[in-house]
C-alpha cells in the first residue's frame, strides 16, 4: 500500500531546506506520495505559543545559527545562513505552491526551486517577477501561475490549510505527517524514513 506523507512548511525555513532533498530520496524509495501543503507560520506561531526570529532571544538567535551550521557541514547542503533577503514573506511563493499542488502538478518540484532561490542564490522570494521566474525554471507560465493563485478561492485553501495545521496539532516547521503521525523537524528524517518502511 502506498503510503502518503503531508509536508507542512514555510517556503523560507531553512530547517526545510536542510531536509528537502533527503525527504524526497527517502519518499521515493518508500514510493510514497508527497503532499505539500505551504502554511502561515505565523498564524501557527500565535496560536501555539511560538515565536518569529525577530522576536526570539539573543541567545536562541545566536544557537540557532551554530545549528544550520552543524547540520550544514553534517549533510553537505550549500545553504547560506545568512541570506539577503531573510527574513521575507513567502506568501506569493506559497499560493503559487498552493495553485499547483490543488491542480495534481509538481509541487515539490517547485517547492525546492523557491527553497533554493532563499537559501542559495539570495533571491527575494518575496518579490513577484522573482516569483515568476522561478515559476518559469520550473516549467511553468510563471504570469498565469502567479494570476490564477491570487484567485480568492486559492487564499481561502491556504487559510484553510493554516487552520487545519493547527488543528491536526503542528506548531514548526517543517512538519511531515504519515498516518496522522507527526514528525517535527528535519532532525527526525530518520524516523519518518522508520516509518515509510513499516
Amino acid at each position: 500500500m502506498t503510503k502518503s506523507i503531508d509536508y507542512y512548511l514555510t517556503l523560507v525555513s531553512p530547517w526545510a531546506f536542510l531536509g528537502h532533498d533527503r525527504f524526497i530520496k527517502m519518499a521515493a524509495e518508500s514510493n510514497a506520495t508527497i503532499n505539500v501543503i505551504p502554511v502561515n507560520y505565523g498564524k501557527i506561531f500565535a496560536e501555539t505559543g511560538g515565536l518569529p526570529l525577530a522576536k526570539r532571544s539573543e541567545q536562541r538567535r545566536n544557537y540557532r545559527l551554530v545549528e544550520l551550521a552543524r547540520w550544514r557541514e553534517e549533510h553537505n547542503v550549500p545553504i547560506n545562513i545568512h541570506p539577503k533577503f531573510f527574513p521575507a514573506s513567502d506568501l506569493i511563493a506559497a499560493l503559487m505552491v498552493t495553485t499547483v499542488a490543488k491542480r495534481g502538478g509538481d509541487a515539490i518540484g517547485l517547492t525546492g526551486l523557491f527553497q533554493r532561490l532563499v537559501w542559495i542564490e539570495d533571491g527575494n522570494i518575496a518579490d513577484e517577477a522573482t516569483a515568476i521566474e522561478v515559476a518559469n525554471r520550473a516549467g511553468f507560465n510563471g504570469e498565469e501561475l502567479l494570476k490564477d493563485s491570487q484567485d480568492p478561492e486559492i487564499k481561502a485553501l491556504y487559510e484553510k490549510n493554516t487552520d487545519d495545521a493547527i488543528a491536526r496539532g503542528i506548531f514548526g516547521a517543517p512538519t511531515y505527517i504519515i498516518d496522522e503521525e507527526l514528525f517535527w523537524g528535519q532532525d527526525r528524517l530518520q524516523f519518518v524514513e522508520k516509518a515509510l518502511k513499516k
